[in-house]
């Protein structure tokens, strides 16, 4: 039994790396997604993901193009979160919540700014 705990433990640092790789992959994804608009910061709070659970609501908003930390902050106030509150951490009522205000954020910009 005790040779078998090694390999066991081997394993399963094996499956962790696994699994970080597989969420700094997506992460690096959806960034690169939203920076280039193919993908709206309302759609991924309301899809909720393993990969993306523990990253902040601020780095999710300050991966937008457009947005810096002033930004995020004013608008993470408008719907009383933390900056280090993360999507997994959010409530049904917060998701929609904060998916609301960004899509009207959204649906001013592009009446303000024609394409």
């Amino acid at each position: 039994m005790s040779t078998n705990r090694p390999d066991r433990s081997a394993h399963q640092r094996l499956l962790a790396l696994e699994r970080a790789n597989r969420v700094r992959l997506t992460r690096a994804t959806l960034k690169r997604r939203l920076r280039a608009g193919e993908v709206a910061a309302a759609d991924t709070i309301l899809r909720s993901s393993r990969d993306t659970d523990t990253m902040t609501v601020a780095e999710l908003l300050l991966n937008q193009h457009g947005w810096g930390p002033t930004r995020s902050a004013k608008v993470l106030r408008s719907v009383s979160l933390s900056e280090k509150k993360t999507l997994g951490s959010l409530t049904e009522r917060q998701r929609v919540m904060l998916a609301a205000v960004l899509s009207s954020r959204e649906n001013k910009e592009r009446t303000i700014r024609p394409s």
